[in-house]
């Protein structure tokens, strides 16, 4: 499976950045909306790259995830809020999960410190939220934002982990969650119950399943130790795997790169109608701001699919 980067896709106008692009999302229009650390937290382009609309000023603490859900409304997972938001595309606040500006207990299981991610059930509707940096877990929430149930505990055993960063579900409603520092994707039904994982992965950030093809597409943030900083094969990249965790194909170079089809350091990924990939990095956290002098390095991609 191959993919060509689209330069100078996405151009902002005059006084804008992203700082960098934390997530990407978009809607049944093809339209695509990046969450981004900059002043305007939310980003809307066409599939051309043509600037629409921004929103979200003032509203974000921390921007994290981006999730767009089959009702053309948007959900925004906000790690320093603590929270997780439904909004209308054009930004109107639906619903909030969490108390804002409250974390729970840190690794204390109860809803949230620090959540990273929403995923959303294709049948019942039903919203699943990782948590995150501050805990070990995954909650369940019916969609009008009442507790069902959550699951997970830190750890390297099966159902536990080391920072869930992000979540996806596939068309049978199997959840499956970036298990970041234990290097591994796990899988689970939608009650929590454990069923496999996928392995071969380094620092798996972001997620995104083409259901219609089974596939999990895995944006792999590369290494974050000096020691193995120059060890080529270990990301960033986006790992493209079947839902049995069989490897398709990847997309970026063997190192760190800032060419047209390399990363730096991916954190969320998704698809659109026509199968084209966007991927939202976190560049400036990881290495942007530790040059000398600082500076942005670019934070998103679009990558056409060739075939």
């Amino acid at each position: 499976m191959n993919y060509r980067a689209v330069e100078g896709w996405g151009r902002l106008p005059e006084g804008f950045a992203f700082v960098e692009a934390t997530s990407v999302g978009v809607d049944g229009r093809d339209n695509v909306y990046v969450f981004n650390r900059g002043q305007h937290p939310v980003i809307v382009f066409d599939r051309n790259g043509t600037f629409l609309r921004s929103w979200g000023e003032g509203m974000v603490r921390r921007a994290h995830g981006i999730t767009a859900g089959p009702d053309d409304t948007l959900w925004l997972t906000d790690d320093l809020h603590h929270t997780a938001r439904q909004f209308t595309l054009e930004g109107k606040l639906l619903l909030t999960i969490g108390d804002p500006d409250t974390p729970s207990t840190l690794q204390g299981g109860k809803p949230f410190n620090r959540p990273t991610h929403v995923a959303l059930c294709p049948r019942t509707g039903d919203v699943y939220v990782s948590d995150g940096y501050g805990n070990s877990r995954v909650h369940k929430y019916d969609p009008k934002g009442r507790h069902l149930l959550s699951w997970g505990a830190p750890g390297t055993d099966p159902g536990c982990f080391n920072l869930p960063h992000n979540l996806a579900t596939d068309s049978e409603g199997l959840v499956y969650v970036a298990d970041r520092e234990n290097h591994r994707v796990q899988v689970f039904d939608g009650q929590g119950r454990y069923q496999t994982q996928i392995n071969n992965l380094h620092r798996p950030c972001g997620l995104y399943c083409e259901r219609a093809a089974g596939r999990i597409f895995v944006g792999e943030l590369g290494t974050g130790l000096e020691v193995n900083r120059a060890v080529a094969n270990l990301g960033p990249r986006v790992s493209i795997v079947t839902l049995k965790g069989d490897l398709v194909g990847r997309v970026g170079g063997p190192f760190p790169g800032e060419k047209p089809g390399e990363f730096d350091a991916p954190h969320g990924c998704v698809l659109d109608s026509r199968g084209d990939l966007y991927v939202a990095e976190v560049s400036w956290t990881n290495t942007g701001s530790k040059l000398d002098p600082p500076r942005e390095i670019r934070s998103l991609q679009k990558l056409e699919r060739l075939g």
